[in-house]
């Protein structure tokens, strides 16, 4: 019986490691913060003519930033409140 145990406490291992490790937050988080450095780089080089068809309004950097901000709020919130694994469900006994 405690090689049953053993080979169940292992898959419950590996249950929590694919569950922080497909966390959607992870996901949104690096997409949005890899969108906005290059967002953000595009409103710094941002030239004359294009902030002038933006009524004078840097568009790029602002979105550039909120995408930032965005981005690693997703990857605090994954950090302080990892995902647990569900918890596995009682076999009845018979």
């Amino acid at each position: 019986m405690s090689e049953l145990q053993r080979e169940v406490s292992e898959l419950e291992a590996k249950s929590a490691t694919a569950a922080r490790l497909f966390d959607i937050r992870r996901i949104i988080g690096g997409l949005f913060v890899v969108y906005g450095v290059i967002v953000t780089i595009a409103g710094i080089t941002a030239s004359d003519a294009d902030l002038k068809k933006a009524q004078d309004v840097n568009i790029n950097l602002w979105t550039g930033l909120a995408m930032l901000a965005l981005g690693l709020f997703f990857l605090v919130w994954l950090r302080l409140r990892p995902a647990q694994a569900p918890a596995p469900a009682e076999a009845p006994q018979a």
